[in-house]
């Protein structure tokens, strides 16, 4: 009997050392073949560069810095890095919505005019519009006279002023095109609501709770620890146009790491900031008024790989790209942060989704 015993401890123990063996393999193979998507892109050391964490089950399974920090003192990308991570900001403005709407001081079925009495056709413009970029307002950001403001510190009201008077692209609900203006919009309400500056609501009602240390709203003046410097290439590389970041504001002015935005997915998953009931109405495939989907609910685009669906949201500033996409049917999260505008991390980001899904669907 101790003999049987003790075959089958054997037989368990050899197992088990397959099974690990089985595992370093895969591990190894993935990063490999993640290695080989990012370093078509980012294949000069002494170039901008990027960072990219993939995690499974909110564990992270590769994560990697590739170029450089700072070009003119040959600083080298850590993960660690922050990057300034432009329209990714619309997730949190979108929470911050719901968490107001929670706390009772806001309905995303609200009519504008019920927080800007003045504003043209404010009556018919509701928080949900805005949320969905089916409000109609004009982007700012393709208005010709932008550059004029570009370098100009702004209130929010001055920033709603900019624009609010503009012509409508078209009535409330009838198409989905993406507009900042929108966002910029509800970064004001929020204010309004609360009493307190967006950055200050952000900071405190969200990074801080969740220990997003590395996270906050962007500035070009004040020290930012492992900051990324971002840069342009024309023909060769600049620095990035400075431009103030009340322009961007709730539209696309925050800053954060790879890791903070893994503790904000997880935050995301596991309803820290708003209730499962608020968390559906986010993810939502919203529809136009004659009933056509839009594949955007609050804060995100809703799409697919392959079939299965993904949330995903992208951001773009002067001198920084950012991508991340998560598949909440295999928790699968992949971030990508790059620090030259020259190098969009979106397919990039999706090819390794792609490909993650593939080795965990056939593992």
């Amino acid at each position: 009997m101790n003999i049987m015993k003790l075959e089958y401890l054997k037989q368990i123990k050899l197992f088990m050392i397959v099974i690990l063996a089985m595992q370093a393999t895969y591990s190894q193979s993935l990063e490999t073949q993640i290695d080989s998507i990012l370093t078509t892109v980012f294949k000069e050391a002494d170039e901008p560069g990027a960072v990219f964490l993939v995690t499974k089950d909110g564990k992270p399974i590769y994560r990697k810095a590739f170029g450089q920090a700072n070009i003119e003192l040959d600083v080298e990308m850590k993960p660690e890095n922050v990057f300034q991570i432009g329209s990714m900001t619309k997730q949190f403005t979108a929470i911050a919505i719901m968490m107001l709407q929670e706390q009772g001081k806001l309905n995303v079925n609200d009519a504008i005019s019920k927080y800007i009495p003045d504003y043209p056709n404010g009556n018919n413009i509701t928080i949900h519009h805005l949320l969905t970029h089916t409000s109609g307002i004009k982007d700012y950001t393709k208005m010709k006279s932008i550059m004029g403001i570009a370098k100009k510190d702004m209130s929010p009201e001055e920033l709603v002023d900019f624009f609010k008077n503009e012509p409508v692209d078209f009535k409330p609900g009838e198409k989905f095109d993406y507009c900042n203006s929108g966002y910029v919009v509800l970064g004001y309400i929020i204010e309004l609501v609360t009493g307190k500056t967006y950055e200050d609501f952000i900071e405190k009602s969200i990074f801080e709770k969740l220990g997003m240390n590395n996270s906050r709203y962007a500035s070009d003046k004040e020290i930012v620890k492992n900051r990324a410097y971002g840069y342009h290439n024309r023909g060769e590389f600049t620095n990035k146009m400075q431009v103030s970041l009340s322009i961007p504001y709730a539209s696309g002015s925050l800053m954060s790491t790879v890791d903070d935005m893994l503790k904000w997915q997880e935050a995301i998953n596991t309803n820290s900031l708003i209730t499962e009931v608020s968390k559906k109405k986010v993810f939502t495939n919203y529809t136009l008024n004659k009933g056509e989907h839009i594949n955007y609910g609050y804060g995100w685009h809703l799409k697919d790989i392959n079939g299965i669906p993904t949330r995903e949201h992208g951001g773009s500033i002067f001198g920084f790209k950012s991508m991340g996409v998560y598949v909440p049917s295999l928790d699968i999260y992949v971030i990508g942060f790059s620090n030259c505008d020259c190098n969009s991390p979106t397919k990039l980001a999706r090819d390794i989704t792609d490909l993650v899904i593939e080795n965990f669907n056939n593992y």
